[in-house]
C-alpha cells in the first residue's frame, strides 16, 4: 500500500495563490506521503506540456510517485456529434496522463441531479456510457493505462451502478476509483459498499464525512445527499465513517495499490490533510 494525497485536497491553497502544484508535491513528500494524485483544479494541463513535465520532474526529485490523473467528463450529450467531441477531449486527457507517467486515470462519465438519476434513466443511458468507457479504455491501453469510473456525481454513485458499468464495459483496464466517502452521497453505508466493490477497484480514495438526518438541518457548510440527508467534509478519522472497518476490509481484500486522501472539510486544507494522512497511516497499521 502507498499512501498519498490528491492535489484536490489543497485546491483552496492553490486557488488562493498560496501554493502551486510543485509546492503541493513537495509538501506531500514532507508529510511522508508516497504519491500525489493530480487533479487539475487551479492549474491547467491542457496545452501546457511544460507544466506536465514540471510536475513529473518535481515528483521524481521529491522522491514520490505520480499515481493517478483524475478529470471530469460528461458523456450524456444532446447529439452524437457532441458525444464524439467529448470522446476526443477525454482522449487528449489520456495523452496528458501518459505524459505524466501515470498508469491510472479516472474520468467521470455522467452526472445528474438526484431527482433525474432514476433507475429507468440509468437503463436508458447505460449503452452510451458503456460505449464511451470502452472507447477510452481501449485508447488508454496503448499506454498501459487503466481507466476508471468513480462513484461520483449522484448518477453513477451507488455501488451497484458502478458494478454494472464496469461489468458491461468488460475490459481488464477499466475498473473503479473507489471513494469510501462518496457512497454516502447516495445514502449507502460505506462499510457495506466498500466490501461490495473493493474487488473491482484500481484506486482507493479516502474521504470522511459528518452525517446528519434530513430533519436535523445543521446550517451553513453542509450539503444534501440524494435522499435529503446532510453531509459535511471531515478530517479523515474524525467523521462518521467507520474508517477502522473500511480500512480493515481494504487491507484484508489484498488490495496493495494507492490510497489517496481527499480532504474537503472546513478546516485549513493543510491542517486537515496533514492530520488525515497521519490518521490513515496509523489506522492502517492498527487494523
Amino acid at each position: 500500500m502507498k499512501l498519498g494525497l490528491s492535489s484536490y485536497s489543497l485546491s483552496r491553497a492553490i486557488g488562493a495563490g498560496e501554493m502551486n502544484i510543485a509546492d503541493v508535491i513537495n509538501w506531500i513528500a514532507e508529510q511522508g506521503g508516497q504519491h500525489v494524485e493530480i487533479v487539475p483544479i487551479g492549474f491547467e494541463l491542457t496545452g501546457n506540456p511544460e507544466l506536465v513535465e514540471h510536475i513529473r520532474k518535481t515528483a521524481e526529485a521529491a522522491g514520490i510517485e505520480v499515481s493517478n490523473y483524475a478529470i471530469g467528463a460528461q458523456f450524456l450529450q444532446p447529439t452524437r456529434e457532441d458525444f464524439k467531441r467529448e470522446l476526443e477531449r477525454v482522449k487528449e486527457q489520456v495523452d496528458i496522463a501518459a505524459a505524466l507517467g501515470v498508469k491510472l486515470m479516472r474520468h467521470d462519465v455522467a452526472s445528474l441531479p438526484p431527482a433525474e438519476a432514476t433507475d429507468e434513466r440509468f437503463e436508458r443511458d447505460l449503452p452510451a456510457l458503456v460505449e464511451a468507457c470502452a472507447i477510452i479504455s481501449e485508447y488508454a491501453e496503448q499506454y498501459g493505462i487503466t481507466t476508471s469510473v468513480e462513484n461520483h456525481g449522484y448518477y453513477i454513485q451507488a455501488h451497484k451502478r458502478v458494478q454494472r458499468l464496469v461489468a458491461e464495459v468488460n475490459r481488464p483496464n477499466f475498473r473503479t476509483t473507489l471513494d469510501i466517502g462518496n457512497f454516502m452521497c447516495a445514502d449507502e453505508n460505506s462499510v457495506e459498499a466498500v466490501r461490495a466493490n473493493i474487488g473491482i477497484a484500481s484506486m482507493v480514495h479516502i474521504k470522511d464525512f459528518y452525517l446528519r438526518g434530513k430533519d436535523r438541518n445543521p446550517g451553513e457548510g453542509w450539503f444534501r445527499t440524494a435522499a435529503g440527508n446532510y453531509l459535511r467534509g471531515a478530517i479523515a478519522g474524525h467523521g462518521d465513517i467507520d474508517l477502522y472497518e473500511v480500512l480493515r476490509i481494504v487491507k484484508s481484500s489484498g488490495y496493495d495499490g494507492y490510497l489517496s486522501l481527499e480532504f474537503e472539510g472546513m478546516e485549513d486544507c493543510r491542517t486537515g490533510s496533514r492530520i488525515g494522512l497521519a490518521n490513515v497511516a496509523r489506522i492502517w497499521n492498527e487494523v
